[in-house]
């Protein structure tokens, strides 16, 4: 297990397969937790752990993601074509790449810890809500 990091200055990340690989540089923004249907699905779970980053600090170093536009004009998601694995996504309202924090290989420091919640309403019930977080409708 990885000691916790304040912010590590850079991390990288794949799918689970590796043919995807990546790097972020610097703090991650926003990191979230979204509960919404979509991502439900998405993910093939109750719920999805976000953070973005500017594009022009994060490099892909291997492959080529498969990219599915979930809301034409507004949105799309970035897979591995060959194992599946969510990777990223992009909003057009949003400045940064979202990452699907659990591609990268270390998920330790603070800067990681959600901020908010999108869509908490859709949370199973079974799970503890996560406190200390602002709640909301949009990511």
């Amino acid at each position: 297990m990885n000691a916790p990091a304040e912010v590590l200055e850079e991390r990288t990340g794949s799918c689970l397969c590796g043919r995807n690989r990546f790097t972020v540089r610097g703090p991650a923004d926003f990191p979230h937790l979204c509960w919404c249907g979509h991502c439900q699905r998405l993910g093939g779970a109750p719920v999805m752990w976000w953070a973005g980053w500017p594009k022009d600090r994060i490099t892909w170093t291997a492959g080529e993601l498969t990219w599915y536009e979930t809301f034409p004009g507004e949105a799309k998601r970035a897979f591995c074509g060959n194992c599946g694995t969510r990777v990223a996504a992009i909003d057009a309202s949003e400045p940064n790449i979202g990452i699907n924090v659990t591609a990268l290989h270390d998920t330790t420091g603070q800067d990681l810890v959600p901020v908010a919640q999108s869509f908490r309403e859709n949370a199973v019930s079974w799970l503890p809500v996560v406190t200390d977080t602002r709640h909301g409708s949009v990511g």
